[in-house]
């Protein structure tokens, strides 16, 4: 056995790349980020085990790609490392970071082949440039870039961190505290990921697939007498409204379960479950918002959407424009790209009898595409 686990912080929230996307979820192919370095990592059968460090609102759709060990993060980094310390068993540990998506076989052995040398084995960069540091220009051959993949004595880095002191990476963290390290040169490619123009760095990263994934919702909703009817984020002129926990709109309902189908991230009732008080009354356009903008996380663009409302009642055909516009600018795509359609069922079943109204809906998405120039510019 390797003696040896991998741990892969993801669960930054991206602030500085300045895209909606997060950067762990860029695809490479048709594989986010954080699973195209961590499938990279099991391929070289180093490690006994893999726990990826992850946000909450990241980890439960993680778990869908992948069988790794997830681990909730904290504010900082070392919080994270710290979360993710209670999961290792092995002497060893591995510790990079999910923005460092070029490391090399050659460079991971020749860190893991030193493992016994000291406390942390540390890759590092030469600096080329004049350094000048508080207008003083120092020994640039003293300076080091310093690099993950970090390698640690797992007791050794628990004890280095059980301080309230935070570091930035493990090596200062364990030479604080009386620790060894020793250095090993690094590797240009493994560049971190920061900044959008990073990518322009990565050698290593295939551009997203063109696919298109497609997913359908479903929703129905009986009446009540009185209160407001709300229906593709309009309000309609009726005497009745929807029996539900939230607003009742049938069709924006619908609506998110095609948008979560599409992104493989379940259902409406996994995500606003209607048991939740915080969703009692709630207006459904705010849900949307926050799917919309979850889907935009996690690196997905919206295409188009068609919706299918079967309705004996109430009459929405001088509604349907109204809704088009509502919904696009909620979804920020273009009204062409917003198809409404209204149907009856020939006065058979519940719609039929008019009880209630039943929506369809068809949602399509495609990866964002981060190798377009006005993403890396």
């Amino acid at each position: 056995m390797s003696n040896l686990t991998l741990i892969l912080l993801a669960a930054g929230s991206s602030s500085r790349f300045k895209l909606n996307v997060k950067k762990q979820w860029l695809r490479i192919n048709n594989k986010p980020l954080w699973q195209f370095v961590a499938d990279k990592f099991q391929d070289s059968l180093f490690f006994e085990k893999i726990i990826i460090c992850s946000s909450t609102d990241d980890i439960e759709f993680m778990k869908h790609y992948a069988d790794y060990t997830f681990i909730e993060g904290g504010k900082t980094r070392q919080a994270s490392l710290k979360n993710a310390l209670t999961e290792v068993y092995t002497d060893f540990v591995l510790v990079s970071d999910i923005a460092r998506a070029c490391i090399s076989e050659d460079f991971l052995s020749r860190i893991v082949a030193l493992k016994n040398s000291a406390d942390c084995i540390v890759p590092y960069l030469k600096v080329t440039d004049t350094i000048v540091y508080e207008n003083e220009t120092i020994d640039r051959d003293k300076v080091k870039r310093i690099q993950t993949p970090q390698l640690s004595r797992i007791t050794v880095l628990k004890n280095a961190l059980n301080t309230d002191k935070d570091f930035t990476d493990e090596s200062s963290a364990i030479v604080a505290n009386g620790g060894t390290r020793a250095f090993i040169l690094g590797d240009e490619c493994a560049h971190k990921i920061t900044h959008i123009s990073d990518l322009n760095k990565i050698p290593c990263l295939a551009p997203p697939s063109s696919d298109t994934l497609t997913g359908t919702g479903f929703d129905v909703h009986a009446f009540l007498d009185g209160g407001k009817m709300w229906l593709g984020g309009v309000h309609i002129e009726s005497d009745l409204s929807f029996k539900a926990h939230s607003d009742g709109d049938v069709a924006i309902h619908a609506l998110i379960d095609a948008l979560l189908g599409a992104a493989g991230m379940g259902d409406i009732g996994m995500m606003f479950p209607d048991n939740d008080e915080r969703y009692k009354d709630i207006d459904s356009k705010i849900l949307l918002k926050e799917v919309i903008n979850k889907i935009n996380n996690f690196g997905f663009i919206l295409v188009n959407i068609d919706l299918t409302i079967a309705a004996e009642k109430p009459k929405i055909a001088h509604y349907k424009t109204l809704i088009r516009k509502t919904l696009a600018q909620i979804l920020d795509i273009e009204m062409a790209r917003v198809n409404i359609k209204a149907t009856t069922t020939e006065k058979l079943g519940f719609i039929g009898r008019g009880e209630g109204v039943g929506v369809i809906a068809n949602a399509n998405l495609k990866y964002m595409d981060w190798t377009t120039n006005q993403v890396l510019t």
